[in-house]
């Protein structure tokens, strides 16, 4: 399952989700984990240190083997070259499968375990790589994004294994399709008028697409703030957090064993493995196809065909479905 964090900058989205990384690592659960944020501040939060973290190979750097690898022998693409950040595979595409081991994971991929995780926990962490000052005026960071989104149009994910990504803050993931590549999206919000606009942004956006949206409530204090967010966001609120001992230590780097996360942040956990667990049942690759193939040839009229010199509405297979396949005999969990 494909999982998102999305929020404003500040919501506490980071934190969360490497709450969620360590709940499914600690039941040894297949889990790649992915820093998609323009602030790099995952592979910390799940107990690194700064220098390991910035040591993490940086996914946008790898984009031409990315590209190669995954375009594999479809003749629908010439080169990798013509290749954009939504190009969709089709008959001779290759897939990546999350237990695997492929050289996409090679080259971008470290094997972590999360802080205060049992021995054997460990999760595949990739990151995009930070924006740095030698990108200013030259790109944008949807170009670093762009090979995790490539990289999702060619996941083939089962029940039980978790991709889950740590978005850019705000309603950035809207200027490409990739709100639409996930089973399950939390928004985490403050009980706050910004955050609450945030969620009525992504809301709306995301209404067309069939995106599956809960809001986490982050930073809640008292009953006034459980009010709020429940007047705000409605049924859409699944769960809500409040201080926590246990991250506040972490944050100064003495990482407690996770069980001793308090007993409501367990619970919160749970009740979003639970929610993400539900939208397995919700999932149609033929519409998944479809939203792929729709946002790729926006892309291909607005800038891709000129920036490549190539008719990218021809790499679109129109009897592909991406669907759940077996994986290959040899696998790595």
């Amino acid at each position: 399952m494909k999982i998102a964090f999305v929020g404003k900058g500040g919501s506490g989205k980071t934190t969360l989700s490497s709450l969620f990384v360590r709940h499914l690592a600690a039941q040894h659960l297949p889990v790649v984990a992915v820093d998609a944020d323009i602030n790099q501040h995952l592979g910390v939060a799940l107990g690194l240190d700064e220098e390991e973290a910035a040591a993490l190979p940086a996914m946008g750097a790898h984009l031409p083997l990315i590209k190669d690898y995954l375009r594999g022998t479809n003749p629908r693409i010439a080169s990798a070259g013509t290749m954009i950040k939504t190009t969709p595979p089709g008959e001779g595409s290759r897939l990546l499968r999350i237990t695997e081991d492929n050289p996409v994971y090679g080259a971008c991929a470290r094997r972590v375990r999360p802080g205060g995780v049992p021995e054997g926990g460990e999760v595949r962490l990739l990151a995009t790589g930070p924006f740095t000052e030698a990108d200013l005026g030259v790109a944008c960071y949807h170009s670093k994004v762009g090979a995790v989104e490539l990289c999702l149009n060619h996941l083939v994910d089962g029940r039980g294994e978790f991709v889950v990504v740590d978005m850019t803050a705000g309603s950035d993931s809207f200027a490409s399709g990739m709100f639409t590549r996930f089973d399950m999206t939390f928004l985490v919000a403050e009980p706050t008028r910004k955050g609450m606009a945030v969620y009525r942004q992504y809301k709306e956006y995301a209404r067309d697409y069939d995106v599956q949206l809960r809001v986490v409530g982050n930073k809640v204090q008292g009953q006034d703030d459980l009010d709020f967010l429940h007047a705000e966001a409605g049924d859409d609120l699944l769960v809500t957090v409040g201080h926590s001992d246990w991250v506040r230590a972490m944050e100064k780097g003495r990482v407690r064993p996770f069980s001793e996360l308090e007993d409501a942040n367990h619970k919160a956990l749970r009740m979003m493995q639970e929610t993400a667990d539900a939208s397995y049942g919700l999932r149609d690759w033929e519409r998944y196809t479809r939203q792929m193939v729709h946002f790729h040839l926006k892309n291909a009229e607005s800038w891709g065909n000129a920036k490549t010199g190539a008719d990218l509405a021809a790499q679109v297979d129109p009897a592909f479905v991406l669907r759940e396949a077996p994986a290959p005999a040899s696998r790595a969990v």
